[in-house]
């Protein structure tokens, strides 16, 4: 189908076209699209439109291009948010249908490093607890979760018994995350967490590192969560004053 009526930039309409296609199923999740030189005979433009075209998409996460092996179309992910909006893992995943689990890894007590010392502040620490696990949305992974809590707030024994660690800082330790500061990190291949993820080689994992704090400004809760890119979207709504 040429799209060349169009008065607009030829890559614009490459783009609009090739995500319709995929809306309407004609490209599937995870399908392998045309090569490029039966894409650009189909759409009737040049190949460099279409790799511009594809870069884009590439760069909005619809498709991922493999070098030497070809363009394949993204997943949707499962969950899609404002990062304005502060919801624990457990609460994005039953948001999005789907039914949360846990695979925990460790629990321990460590000692705080210097940069665990200053976060926690004006708290005087010297141990705190870990709690490395993974999430999962029926039973498939999403989230490489690395949480260091007040030790007196969590006990570990008991960690196993609720998927939320949100919920068992309020049942247990009485405290009631009201916000946090967040830092997002794009990664690339982590040679632990991606094989664990099930990810490609080429598939980007988005890392939010959370510093969790009471209305009463006490830092309690100290986060590195390394979602799937594919899985979740995060975006920010941005107001002029």
């Amino acid at each position: 189908m040429s799209i060349k009526a169009d008065a607009r930039q030829l890559y614009l309409q490459v783009i609009d076209q090739l995500k319709r296609d995929i809306e309407n199923g004609k490209y599937k999740e995870k399908e392998k699209l045309p090569s490029e030189f039966e894409l650009s005979k189909r759409l009737g433009v040049s190949r460099a439109t279409l790799r511009e075209a594809l870069r884009l998409l590439e760069e909005d996460n619809v498709v991922t291009r493999r070098h030497g092996v070809g363009t394949f179309v993204n997943p949707k992910p499962i969950y899609s948010s404002g990062i304005e909006h502060l919801n624990s893992v457990t609460d994005m995943i039953i948001r999005s249908g789907k039914t949360p689990g846990s695979q925990y890894l460790s629990t321990e007590l460590v000692e705080a490093s210097k940069d665990d010392q200053k976060r926690f502040l004006p708290s005087q620490i010297d141990t705190l607890a870990k709690i490395e696990r993974v999430r999962t949305a029926d039973g498939e992974p999403v989230v490489y979760c690395i949480d260091k809590i007040l030790k007196e707030l969590i006990p570990l024994e008991k960690v196993h018994n609720q998927d939320s660690i949100f919920q068992v800082l309020e049942e247990y330790g009485s405290k009631h995350v009201s916000y946090a500061v967040t830092f997002i990190e794009p990664v690339g291949y982590h040679e632990t967490i991606s094989p664990v993820l099930n990810c490609q080689p080429d598939q980007p994992l988005l890392l939010l590192k959370q510093m969790h704090y009471t209305e009463n400004d006490e830092p309690i809760l100290y986060s590195s969560n390394y979602f799937r890119a594919d899985t979740f979207s995060f975006y920010v709504v941005r107001k002029r004053i």
